[in-house]
């Protein structure tokens, strides 16, 4: 008989629980992964109750009471809090999304909450992100030009940055590559859908020169076509895009090339 062995300290124990105060009248448990490398120890599932009549109505504003009000040591990341700098993404409830938009409201019975599924934990619910930002960098995701710049700006048509929306809005959180399968199994070197969406941006803008090398960037089995339009990228993102269009857009330019 076959027998598996998981990679050490992947293993979720549980962890400690601390009750709400006394009199709390709106109780709500918040499960949350905990994962410190330096103990050398499985990460744990610790329980906190949380008093809601105390609380703002977000997953991010019951983090913060926590870390603030009983255990400093929860570590996370949080910026804008308005949902646009991305750096709250984690996983609430199964899904990926971001803690600050996420309504506590919103989950039916205890809240779970986990760091984006497979990537490196730094600590607790921080994810590794360096290889992500990489690939990012890899796309040159900043306008090329060869013609000399224009005294002004470099002008386009309405109906030419309408083909921007849906494309800029992206402010890479990776709720979608660390939710997407293909990602899971070849994020070595399989760009992603974040990345990938990133990469359409600049493809479709009608200012940039560098198109021809871009797709040349791209033109690889793993680079571009490890997506199966699986779409749970359009399913998770928080920001209600869809890269799987994106993808068939890159897609489709290349298709037209060679033809």
């Amino acid at each position: 008989m076959v027998e598996f062995a998981l990679p050490k300290n992947s293993k979720v124990g549980t962890g400690k629980t601390v009750k709400a105060k006394t009199g709390a009248k709106r109780v709500k448990a918040f499960k949350i992964y905990r994962y410190d490398p330096d103990k050398g120890q499985n990460p744990s599932l610790d329980t906190f109750e949380v008093d809601l009549d105390q609380c703002g109505p977000m997953v991010l504003d019951a983090l913060i009471k926590i870390k603030n009000e009983v255990d400093p040591s929860l570590t996370f990341r949080r910026s804008c809090r308005e949902g646009v700098c991305g750096s709250c993404a984690m996983n609430i409830d199964g899904g990926n999304t971001l803690a600050c938009t996420k309504a506590i409201e919103d989950v039916k019975g205890e809240v779970k909450i986990y760091p984006l599924p497979h990537m490196p934990v730094v600590k607790d619910l921080v994810p590794d992100l360096t290889h992500f930002y990489a690939q990012y960098a890899s796309i040159k995701p900043w306008m090329q030009t060869q013609t000399p710049a224009p005294t002004r700006e470099r002008l386009q048509s309405k109906d030419d940055r309408e083909k921007l929306d849906g494309l800029y809005e992206c402010i890479l959180c990776a709720c979608c590559s660390t939710s997407c399968p293909s990602y899971w199994w070849n994020g070595d070197r399989y760009l992603g859908p974040a990345i990938l969406l990133q990469a359409y941006r600049w493809l479709v803008d009608t200012r940039d020169e560098g198109t021809g090398e871009r797709l040349d960037n791209l033109e690889d089995p793993f680079r571009l076509y490890r997506c199966h339009t699986i779409m749970n990228c359009a399913n998770t993102c928080p920001k209600g895009l869809n890269p799987a269009k994106a993808i068939a857009g890159i897609k489709q330019m290349m298709v037209e090339r060679r033809g």
